[in-house]
C-alpha cells in the first residue's frame, strides 16, 4: 500500500498578498528613483518577514542608509492599508549574490558569472545545472559547463540565480 503523500504550499504559486504588496511598494519606491525587484513573503519566520528587494532606477544597487531611508514610508504605508494585521518584519534590502537574473540588463551585467539555472528537461522533471553564464538570446540561455556551451531552451527555464561556485558539475 502506497504512503499518503505529505501535501506541501506550492512555491511556484505566489503568497495571494504579493501583488498588493508589490503595487504598495511601486507607488512608494518610484516616486524617490527607486524600483521594485521583488517581494517575498516569509511565512515560516515569527514574525512574519517581508522582504522587499530595490535598486535604484539606473540599475544599480542601493546602499544601506538608502535602504534604511526607505523603511519607515514603506512600512508607513503597509501600516496604513491593515494588509498584515499581525505583527511582522520589514527587510529592505538590494539585490546582490544569490538573487534571480529577470531582465535582460541581468543576463547582460553577469555574463561570465557562475549561476545556477532551474528548469524542466523534456521529459518535464525538474533539473538544476551550475555553469557560467554565456549569453541569454531570443531562443535559449547559453551556460559554459567544463568549457562546454549547453543551450537550455527559454521556455523550459524556471529561474536563473547568482551563486557561488562550488567547484562540482
Amino acid at each position: 500500500m502506497p504512503a499518503a503523500a505529505t501535501l506541501r504550499p506550492d512555491p511556484a504559486v505566489p503568497h495571494p498578498l504579493i501583488p498588493d504588496l508589490e503595487v504598495l511598494a511601486r507607488g512608494v519606491l518610484e516616486p524617490t528613483g527607486f524600483e521594485l525587484r521583488s517581494v517575498q513573503l516569509h511565512t515560516h519566520r515569527i514574525p512574519l518577514t517581508v522582504q522587499v528587494m530595490v535598486q535604484k532606477a539606473d540599475g544599480t544597487d542601493i546602499s544601506l542608509d538608502e535602504c534604511a531611508g526607505l523603511s519607515s514610508p514603506l512600512g508607513d504605508a503597509i501600516e496604513a492599508t491593515g494588509l498584515l494585521p499581525d505583527a511582522y518584519v520589514l527587510e529592505i534590502s538590494s539585490p546582490g549574490i544569490g538573487e534571480e537574473l529577470h531582465d535582460d540588463r541581468d543576463f547582460r551585467s553577469f555574463r561570465g558569472f557562475p549561476v545556477e539555472v532551474h528548469y524542466r528537461d523534456p521529459k518535464g522533471a525538474e533539473v538544476r545545472r551550475e555553469g557560467l553564464l554565456l549569453e541569454r538570446d531570443a531562443e535559449s540561455v547559453h551556460l559554459n559547463m567544463r568549457g562546454r556551451t549547453k543551450r537550455i531552451p527559454r521556455g523550459d527555464v524556471i529561474a536563473v540565480r547568482l551563486v557561488t561556485p562550488t567547484g562540482e558539475g
